[in-house]
């Protein structure tokens, strides 16, 4: 599967992607989907995310601006997306800034079959329980060994880790892909990361199973995206704008290879 075939499969195929999402960052999510060619669909009630899950061709989890209910319906829609067979994206926003989001994050786990999980070093280091200064929802500061971390956490629930940062880890506990680029402006706007979930779910949703390889293309694919979108920016305000018309604009022609496997650590927490 190349990154021009998953590409091209997105804009051909518009799957539909459930989001529960946060308040902060919806519309831009929804924005961001509907540029790369995927449809979404913003539901978090308790009464109908069963249903869009059904329908969907992914469900994307993300627990930037929780609450009970809110958890619940996630544990619904993620469970309906089993049923189906569809891949189930998790977002763990914030999930070491409070003992609510870490037992939420708990929850679904216990409940859910997940895909991927999709965080930044500092929720990595939560979900691992390694020592970490996190700082609201923001990465924050802390020594890590990324990639063993990954691998591990990988293997305790059996699906695959997506960390991103300045460069990108994602493993199923077995492979490792690490992913150069990027650009600075983008942890500067609110909900680059979450609409990195969403992206990956799009991708996903078109990836026939081979999901490990999805998740590393969208990854590489975002990373270039971002880089695209900075020639033409001069602050976070009009990269956001330029970050959803990359989205449209990019083709599979641009793309370069900015992805490597690296060697497994092998190494046991």
């Amino acid at each position: 599967m190349t990154k021009q075939h998953l590409l091209e499969k997105v804009r051909t195929q518009k799957p539909l992607i459930h989001n529960i999402t946060n308040i902060v960052v919806a519309n831009f999510q929804a924005n961001g989907l509907i540029a790369l060619g995927a449809s979404p669909i913003m539901a978090q009630a308790i009464e109908e995310v069963a249903a869009m899950s059904s329908h969907a061709d992914c469900t994307v989890l993300n627990i930037g601006t929780l609450d009970h209910a809110n958890v619940l319906a996630m544990i619904i829609a993620g469970k309906s997306a089993n049923q189906k067979g569809t891949p189930v994206v998790l977002d763990p926003v914030g999930v070491g800034a409070s003992e609510f989001r870490k037992q939420s994050i708990a929850n679904i786990l216990r409940e859910v079959k997940v895909t991927i999980i999709r965080c930044n070093a500092g929720e990595l280091a939560a979900l691992a329980n390694v020592d970490w200064q996190a700082k609201g929802v923001d990465a924050g500061e802390g020594q890590l060994d990324v990639q063993n971390v990954a691998e591990q956490v990988a293997k305790q629930h059996n699906c695959i880790v997506a960390v991103t940062g300045v460069k990108d880890t994602v493993t199923d506990g077995q492979t490792t892909f690490q992913i150069e680029g990027g650009h600075n402006l983008m942890p500067l706007i609110t909900g680059s990361g979450c609409l990195l979930s969403a992206v990956t779910g799009a991708f996903l949703a078109v990836a026939d199973g081979q999901n490990l390889q999805a998740t590393a293309t969208a990854l590489a694919f975002y990373k270039q995206v971002g880089e695209n979108a900075a020639q033409n920016a001069i602050a976070p305000g009009t990269f956001a704008v330029e970050l959803i018309n990359s989205l449209y604009s990019f083709t599979s022609e641009d793309l370069r290879d900015n992805m490597t496997i690296v060697e497994n650590t092998g190494i046991q927490l």
